[in-house]
């Protein structure tokens, strides 16, 4: 059956930003027919002897679904768990010894509460980087969520066995769920793997055919540790190691050199900005406006509950705006357009899935979510980019569809049991904390 969605303004986050006040948006199955004005799909309408589903999106927007380039989505089960310190105390006080608790099928119900959260603000698409990513991904199954999913790797440890085991199981997920899951290799950072392991994964990555997903020049004294170890930037070390000719995601990218950028620059590394993250750790604040005025693609994203403590992109984009325009002292830096740009378009390409997201377009999947501007906070009616960064909340969202199914209409959830999740929830944190 088809589904035309109409009366609704359309921001589509094309190549050429088209904008459809009153438009239409076409889909069937998966994927996305049609975007544009009504009025040229009208007759289409009446000539189709199909049944078309037909939802009227008057007083509502339409942008395509965020995407959260860069999260520990598990780590639902530790947000306000640990305030107020700084990266390494934070994981090697805290983060870690409660996480070598888990057990196999605690990853899917703290999945499955971190897809509600993300669904109910409009994310469509996430990259996670973790433990017990066939959890992970039968979460992501279930919920209807798009998912790019790494096996965290550290080393060299006796753990590599079984983390290589997890890789491979990982791989048996490749392109399932109705082709929503792909994976990704996911090296932890340049101080938790030494050089050899390094390459070990990079190896990986070119056996499975896949990008590399990692924390890179997140804190200074990664930075610092890395030029007395190997007398060179992590940046530069992974340059040195060819990592660079693969496709690479880097989450943070908050200390870099100039030369540092104009590598990532010549090669292609995508980056994902966490700035409510990297602040709340006091990591520092990430140079975006230097890194796009290269040319380097900047996504967003949350990091872990843990340590953000929330897993919505909305909030990341008013974070990233303002930051940039603070940081800078430059009131132009990153505008509205711009940051929710890095949401969409640029975090589809972050996670190498710009032919299937990111933008509505015809033959794009159907990755969409419609929001209510009827709120006393989005008024009077301006640019709707302007108000979605700077006064919208996830509680506008009202509908999501992914891959052209309605996970979330009027604000209610149709494939995930929240209060069956909130249980089973609670039950592994007691465990835990206790």
């Amino acid at each position: 059956m088809k589904t035309l969605i109409k009366n609704i303004d359309i921001i589509t986050m094309d190549a050429d930003k088209n904008r459809y006040p009153g438009g239409a948006i076409l889909y069937e199955g998966d994927t996305i027919e049609y975007v544009g004005p009504f009025s040229d799909l009208e007759d289409k309408i009446k000539e189709d002897n199909r049944q078309v589903k037909v939802i009227d999106g008057r007083g509502m927007l339409a942008l395509p679904g965020f995407i959260n380039a860069h999260t520990h989505i598990p780590m639902t089960a530790f947000r306000g768990y640990a305030d107020n310190m700084a990266l390494w105390e934070w994981l090697t006080q805290k983060i870690w010894p409660m996480e070598a608790k888990l057990k196999p099928g605690d990853c899917y119900w703290l999945s499955l509460l971190g897809a509600a959260e993300m669904i109910m603000a409009g994310v469509t698409t996430f990259s996670d980087m973790y433990m017990f990513t066939g959890d992970i991904a039968r979460a992501a199954a279930d919920s209807g969520m798009r998912a790019v999913i790494s096996r965290a790797m550290v080393g060299p440890d006796d753990t590599y066995g079984q983390r290589l085991k997890d890789v491979e199981e990982l791989a048996e997920w490749q392109n399932k769920a109705e082709g929503r899951i792909t994976m990704m290799i996911a090296p932890h950072a340049v101080y938790t793997c030494s050089p050899d392991f390094l390459v070990t994964c990079r190896k990986l990555a070119e056996e499975y055919k896949t990008g590399i997903h990692i924390h890179l020049s997140e804190t200074a004294k990664e930075v610092e540790d890395c030029l007395k170890e190997h007398g060179k930037t992590p940046i530069k070390h992974l340059y040195d190691l060819g990592y660079f000719d693969l496709p690479v995601t880097a989450a943070h990218c908050v200390h870099l050199t100039d030369e540092d950028m104009d590598l990532m620059a010549r090669h292609d590394v995508r980056v994902a900005h966490c700035p409510s993250s990297n602040m709340k750790l006091a990591s520092g604040f990430a140079p975006v406006d230097r890194m796009l005025k290269r040319g380097i693609t900047v996504s967003l994203g949350t990091d872990g509950a843990a340590s953000n403590n929330n897993l919505s992109i909305l909030k990341e984009m008013s974070v990233a705006a303002l930051i940039a325009k603070g940081y800078t002292g430059d009131p132009n830096a990153l505008p509205a357009h711009k940051v929710v740009e890095m949401a969409t378009a640029s975090g589809a390409k972050a996670l190498m899935l710009e032919d299937k997201t990111g933008s509505l377009e015809a033959g794009k999947k159907a990755d969409i979510q419609l929001i209510d501007t009827s709120g006393p906070h989005l008024f009077p009616k301006e640019d709707p980019l302007v108000h979605l960064v700077y006064s919208g909340y996830s509680g506008d969202v009202d509908t999501v569809v992914i891959n052209g199914r309605v996970v979330m209409q009027g604000r209610k959830l149709t494939t995930i049991d929240l209060g069956l999740v909130y249980k089973e929830v609670e039950k592994i944190v007691n465990r835990l904390r206790n």
